[in-house]
């Protein structure tokens, strides 16, 4: 029996490719392992006949959540949990969509009441993976107030700098993050609200657990237009600290139906598992606005660290059916036995945040009988190529351009280049913008107009289109390092490189890695002084300093040095010439 339901948000947005969803309402452990798409019939025809025009108001929290909650009391949804949370402590949290919507607002009084946030005002988010995250995301679409996410890998210099910059009114954060934040917080002018995420109070924060227990659950969600900024999120630059990307209502609210519709395939009756970190813009997109946009129950794992094994006993436990992960994850995961695991309910596996290498995709089949569909996009954009059910996978392609945007390999004048031809990646923004792709750099008007090259927005990523139309990534266009997921800058691993007295100078570029893909390695020129001094030694040093001045992930896990940098007449780091020595070897 399947269960068609058409959602109140989408028949405002007017698709004319009528983005009605349909799911086999079904037990949820039932191996139902299918490579044929549920939400469309090829590739060719979801690429001509989609379209959606976005309305003149548009929340996602409103249109999308509110109307699922209808849906479930009418009946007319699967059982799934909207929310599924466990722990490696056996803790667990299930919220249905009516729980969800009562629990974020009261969150929503508690930002708009206690903390007196306004509509446009500035609330950075810093917490792991617990049930109080997605609270708050919602809460603040409920609220019109602007989110800010950030890693709990950060820094106090990190937080400053986000605070600063965002002028920030508002943060969220946690037991371990909340006396960094009272250390700095007399710099930061903006910032009247701190809330903690504790069983403990502290002088100064309003505790989140306690508000929540006497918050009132009935409000009215804020009525915001589709073009009003919604989020914000830091990503890393070549050059300076990273710039704040910022995304409307309709770019992720609607935009990510493309996500969630057609590359992850998801329907009511999915339970969606994304692995990735909460500061990033690909947790907004694989664990947020993609599987709620479908009706899909959004699972999450919350563990101090990544352990292999107990990723795969989560996929074999719990009926997860869809899975999404960066490759250094596959990689590690395809390393252990896996014959003794059922994945019972795995139907569909996607990857994206890095290139995906033909050898670990292979061996997850042969251990799973389930292909890797790899996805292509950034922070600034929703997917903009894709491999999607239903039409044949070419290893290590990042598929055909998704239904979102028309994609182009351009030369150095804005033209469109031939199949077979490296260039730049880029994406039509003239005459008709597309939905989906971020509004500005905010604050940096010179740095968003750079994006743009004739009539493409440019991606930064270079490729070429071969003669079916299926898109490969040849490297990043800048000094960008792409690293288990993680995008690095080598601006600030520079700066704090030379922060130690040991170092003359620094230069960082990518090296590669059998596990991580890449990683950072650091050429630095010691100081006289130090020239004599223990290396091994010296390198263990230097590496601890980075990971205390800078986010842990950034510090380069190789490090060369050498007499001098290799400089360009007027003294600029020849950078390309230090990564292609690291590449040339493979």
């Amino acid at each position: 029996m399947l269960a068609c339901v058409t959602m109140k948000m989408l028949h405002h947005a007017k698709c004319c490719q009528r983005l009605t969803i349909f799911g086999s309402v079904r037990a949820l452990h039932k191996d139902n392992r299918r490579a044929t798409p549920q939400n469309f019939s090829n590739y060719e025809s979801m690429k001509q006949d989609f379209k959606l025009e976005i309305p003149e108001y548009f929340n996602f929290a409103k249109d999308v959540l509110d109307q699922w909650t209808n849906m479930e009391k009418a009946g007319k949804k699967p059982s799934n949990p909207a929310f599924w949370w466990i722990n490696g402590k056996g803790e667990e949290v299930r919220w249905s969509f009516e729980e969800l919507g009562s629990l974020s607002r009261k969150f929503a009084n508690i930002l708009s009441e206690a903390c007196s946030l306004q509509r446009g005002d500035r609330v950075i988010l810093i917490l792991p993976r617990v049930p109080e995250w997605w609270l708050a995301n919602v809460a603040c679409l409920r609220t019109g107030t602007v989110l800010i996410p950030g890693t709990t890998q950060l820094t106090q210099k990190d937080i400053l700098y986000r605070l600063q910059s965002s002028k920030a009114n508002c943060i969220i954060t946690n037991d371990v993050l909340a006396p960094a934040v009272d250390a700095i917080a007399p710099k930061c002018e903006n910032l009247h609200s701190k809330l903690i995420v504790s069983e403990n109070s502290r002088e100064g924060w309003g505790n989140l657990k306690e508000m929540m227990k006497c918050a009132s659950d009935s409000h009215t969600c804020v009525k915001t237009k589709h073009n009003e900024i919604m989020a914000m999120f830091f990503t890393s630059g070549t050059s300076g600290y990273p710039k704040m990307t910022a995304h409307t209502h309709s770019s992720f609210g609607l935009g990510l139906s493309v996500n969630g519709r057609f590359w992850l395939d998801l329907t009511p009756s999915d339970v969606m598992w994304n692995t990735s970190d909460t500061g990033w813009a690909k947790s907004a997109w694989s664990s947020v606005f993609s599987p709620w946009i479908q009706g899909a129950c959004v699972f999450a794992h919350h563990l101090p660290r990544f352990e292999p094994t107990s990723v795969l006993q989560t996929l074999s436990k719990y009926p997860i059916t869809v899975f999404c992960s960066a490759a250094t994850v596959y990689r590690m995961l395809v390393q252990n036995d896996m014959a003794s695991y059922k994945f019972k309910s795995l139907k569909h596996c996607v990857s994206a945040g890095e290139p995906i290498t033909p050898d670990v995709t292979e061996k997850w089949r042969n251990k799973t009988g389930l292909d890797i569909y790899e996805g292509y996009g950034q922070t600034e954009t929703v997917l903009i190529c894709g491999n999607f059910k239903g039409m044949k996978i070419k290893p290590g392609s990042m598929g055909k351009p998704s239904p979102a945007f028309d994609v182009k390999i351009v030369d150095v004048n804005g033209n469109v280049l031939p199949p077979g031809q490296e260039g730049d990646i880029g994406i039509q923004v003239l005459p008709n913008r597309p939905f989906g792709l971020f509004a500005h750099y905010a604050d940096d008007p010179s740095k968003t107009a750079s994006t743009l090259r004739g009539n493409f927005y440019i991606t930064g990523d270079r490729g070429y289109m071969d003669e079916d139309g299926y898109f490969w990534f040849v490297a990043r266009s800048d000094d960008i390092i792409l690293s288990s997921g993680y995008r690095i800058g080598p601006f600030e691993v520079e700066n704090a490189l030379n922060e130690h007295p040991s170092v003359a100078e620094s230069a960082v570029v990518s090296s590669p890695d059998p596990i991580r893909g890449e990683v950072v390695k650091a050429f630095i020129v010691l100081n006289p002084d130090y020239k004599s001094h223990d290396q091994e030694q010296l390198i263990k040093e230097i590496q601890e300093h980075v990971k205390k001045t800078t986010a842990p992930y950034k510090y380069p896990r190789k490090v060369e040095f050498i007499q001098e940098l290799p400089k360009t007449i007027s003294g600029k780091t020849k950078r390309n010439e230090l990564r292609k020595k690291e590449w040339k070897t493979i």
